[in-house]
């Protein structure tokens, strides 16, 4: 098997060198397109983790998995921040003074009193109407109704709208609540939900890596894949799958040079975000498979990561944040206390810096707080002081100072982004979104090409979601389509489904009857 891939390995998951940050005998600091986040309800990516190998750990790379013990919903404008302990996490206890036990309560039952009864009372039974829905109701009718529509977030407080409608999407699908699926949406806090309750998970809610991901993960797995005969060639841009006499004859590749090459094999798997996959499949191709052309309608947008590199540790939880007042809609996590393994001033950089701040900004096009400018309107430079301006104004506003100027060392932007604050700004790595309707045109990992088959993280699979997860269940089914497709005998991957309470089956069953009759849901209230 060959492997082209055009940047480097690991994708947007990958961890990256900041070019010129190390000094003596370190490493460069570490910069990513985003942070990792490995929940509990992932099963199919734990699985193949458990199969690399990794020196010292008797499960593999999963075994670099830990939980962080909390997180938190960072408000703004001097309101204290919620913050929340994670269930069965696996790391060290979160480290709690008199004063931030104060602050919790304190924020606690502000968001309490701020939210009417009646709003809370409204989403709980919104929430039993979609745990209640039986498949066919969710995928017509929730598919078709934005998430903010079926919570009624319109009409409701500010505060339901950020915690309950916003910061729910943004933590759980990273996507938004105005727009995204109620299927979505709803299947995945059902699945987190049942995660913090113990049932159907592989582990804690929320996991990440205890290294940066190339250390604990990606190298690893290209040391064992290499071990297995897999040959990867770097630098090579797949420019079009050649088609004709009802299969693919070639792919055309662009080789480091630029110049063009023809590679025949016998199958192909297209393992690419659907923004670069559709750029390869000819007008003819996509006639001979109508759920190719349908690709045309998926959407992607902008969610990419910076980091910030600091000379001392910040005061945050100990674990992911949300700065869900944010108008970038910021979220992060402080990952140097995670890495247990790891002296990150003796191992990184010039020996200064301490941690790494990594966050994710999730909106593009809202004007910020300094500049009055959207991301995309803003140049690296802005961007950055920008996002800095806004963590600042959600962590530092109740007079704790969790960020201190002084104290930032430098900072990185993902390098995919490119030409922001001119005229044509470009993102090399879009993430799928979810509007209402996307469901329908995901595609299947089996097309009707007879050797080409899909493996991305936009193809159908049981977790409706671009997610690793869902990029590692859609490879699996591709194989499983190509051995089917040449009758081999080998052993079919097992692609694990999301978890299904087998005590709500019998409200699903009597949901689908009503649904038949024509009838809603007997919990729907309007």
């Amino acid at each position: 098997m060959t492997v082209y891939e055009r940047r480097a390995l690991g994708g947007k998951a990958r961890s990256m060198d900041v070019p010129n940050s190390a000094k003596g005998n370190r490493r460069p600091l570490p910069g990513e397109h985003g942070f990792r986040f490995i929940p509990g309800i992932y099963h199919n990516l734990p699985d193949t983790m458990r199969r690399i190998p990794f020196p010292g750990n008797a499960n593999g790379v999963w075994d670099n998995l830990v939980s962080p013990p909390e997180m938190s919903f960072a408000r703004a404008g001097g309101r204290e921040d919620i913050r929340l302990p994670i269930p069965q996490h696996t790391g060290d206890p979160a480290r709690l003074t008199k004063d931030d036990i104060a602050r919790a309560l304190t924020a606690l039952l502000d968001t309490a009193t701020s939210i009417p009864a009646h709003e809370v009372a409204y989403f709980v039974n919104r929430a039993l109407v979609f745990l209640t829905s039986c498949d066919e109701r969710r995928d017509d009718d929730w598919e078709s109704t934005p998430w903010w529509k079926f919570v009624r977030a319109e009409q409701m407080s500010k505060d339901y709208q950020r915690i309950l409608a916003i910061g729910v999407t943004r933590n759980i699908v990273a996507t938004k609540a105005e727009v995204a699926s109620t299927r979505t949406v709803g299947s995945l806090g059902e699945a987190f939900v049942f995660n913090a309750l113990g049932r159907g998970a592989d582990g804690p809610p929320d996991r990440i890596l205890n290294a940066p991901t190339n250390e604990a993960w990606i190298d690893p797995w290209v040391t064992h894949l290499k071990s297995l005969g897999v040959t990867f060639r770097i630098g090579w841009t797949v420019r079009e799958l050649a088609y004709g006499g009802g299969r693919i004859t070639k792919t055309v590749v662009e080789n480091p040079d630029g110049k063009r090459e023809d590679v025949v094999a016998d199958h192909y798997v297209q393992a690419m975000p659907v923004e670069h996959a559709r750029k390869t499949w000819s007008r003819e191709l996509k006639a001979a498979d109508p759920q190719l052309a349908r690709c045309d309608k998926l959407e992607t947008d902008w969610m990419t990561g910076i980091q910030f590199y600091l000379t001392e540790r910040p005061g945050t939880v100990e674990g992911h944040f949300n700065c869900i007042d944010s108008p970038w809609s910021l979220t992060g996590i402080a990952q140097a206390a995670h890495w247990k393994g790891r002296d990150f001033p003796a191992e990184y950089g010039d020996g200064t810096a301490v941690d790494c701040l990594s966050v994710d900004i999730s909106e593009w096009d809202k004007p910020g707080m300094l500049y009055g400018k959207t991301a995309k309107q803003c140049t690296r430079d802005e961007v950055a002081r920008e996002v800095w301006a806004q963590l600042k104004a959600s962590l530092n506003d109740t007079g704790k100072t969790v960020l201190s100027d002084a104290k930032l060392h430098s900072w990185f932007l993902d390098p995919g982004v490119d030409g922001i604050g001119g005229p044509n700004p470009t993102n090399e790595d879009e993430l799928l979104i979810h509007p209402v309707g996307t469901l329908h045109n995901r595609p299947s990992a089996d097309t009707k090409i007879p050797n080409l088959y899909l493996a991305g993280d936009y193809v159908s699979v049981d977790i409706d979601l671009a997610t690793m997860e869902g990029a590692n269940a859609a490879a699996r089914q591709a194989v499983n389509a190509l051995l089917d497709r040449v009758g081999s005998d080998h052993k079919r991957c097992e692609v694990t489904p999301m978890y299904r309470a087998p005590e709500i089956e019998g409200l699903r069953r009597h949901d689908r009857l009503r649904y038949r009759l024509g009838l809603p849901n007997v919990l729907d209230l309007g």
